[in-house]
This record gives C-alpha cells, sequence and structure tokens, in this order.
C-alpha cells in the first residue's frame, strides 16, 4: 500500500524555551507546494488565523467521507452535482482522563443533478457506508464518536 507523508516544521523564536512563553506555530508541507501555517488551537495559545491540528483532522475526516461517498454515489449512478460539508471537531476528555478529540459532527449537504433525487432512508444508508468505509474514520479509537447529520 501507499506510504504517504508530509514535512513539518517548527523554529523556535524565543531565547529559550519555557513552559507557556513559546509559539507551537509551524508549518507543514503537503507534496511539493502546499504549505501550511500551523498552531495550537486558540484556547491553549494558538493564532486563530491558523489551522490547528484538531480542524485538520475534522478535515481528513470529512473529505474522506466525501470521497467515499462520491465513490460509492457513482458506482450506484446517483448523478451528485455538488457536496459541502460542515465539520466540527470536539475535545473532552476520554475514558482516560486525557483531552482528546471526542466527537466529530459531519453536516454533508449533497446536490443532484436536477430531476434526480433520493428519500432520506436511501441518503442515510449512503453516508453510512461511506463512514463505514471511510479509511481515516477507521482509523480513529472508537470512542471517538462520528455523527454524520
Amino acid at each position: 500500500m501507499s506510504d504517504l507523508s508530509i514535512e513539518l516544521h517548527w523554529q523556535r523564536a524565543e531565547p529559550a524555551l519555557q513552559a507557556g512563553q513559546y509559539s507551537a506555530e509551524h508549518t507543514v508541507q503537503y507534496n511539493d507546494s502546499n504549505v501550511v501555517q500551523v498552531d495550537a488551537a486558540p484556547d491553549w495559545g494558538g493564532d486563530p488565523d491558523n489551522t490547528n491540528p484538531e480542524q485538520a483532522l475534522a478535515s481528513a475526516v470529512s473529505s474522506c467521507h466525501m470521497m467515499t461517498f462520491l465513490a460509492l454515489a457513482a458506482k450506484a449512478g446517483w448523478p451528485v452535482a455538488s457536496y459541502h460539508d460542515y465539520a466540527e471537531a470536539h475535545l473532552g476528555k476520554n475514558s482516560k482522563g486525557q483531552m482528546s478529540v471526542t466527537r466529530l459532527d459531519l453536516h454533508p449537504v449533497v446536490r443532484f443533478d436536477t430531476g434526480f433525487s433520493v428519500s432520506d432512508a436511501e441518503m442515510d444508508e449512503m453516508q453510512d457506508r461511506a463512514h463505514r468505509y471511510c479509511f481515516i474514520a477507521n482509523s480513529l479509537a472508537d470512542s471517538v464518536e462520528i455523527n454524520i447529520r
């Protein structure tokens, strides 16, 4: 199977590394040209203009879910015209008392070509199948709740 990689770079800007007195801002490079500024979530002192790991996890689950949904829809002959999602990562304490992403909520909105529609039950079944086959969702601990609304 594939080995997929990123490059992460952090450089201390302060004279010394002291608790609570350094920036966690860093870059993550995907492939050769996509560089993203990353930091801690704002609640943990990060710059709100930068991506944070919790958002990146929500993005990974949302993207994987969408790509899986589209593959299944194409096989079923569903003419998907557009797909939009609003994904949220929720922090809390896991069963070990550690801070973690405890829940991810996906809010996909699927539009079809004019004249095509599916029932709510058919859409729910396709969304459920997409979730079951999503590589990223399958990589998360069972304690992470994923809701598709």
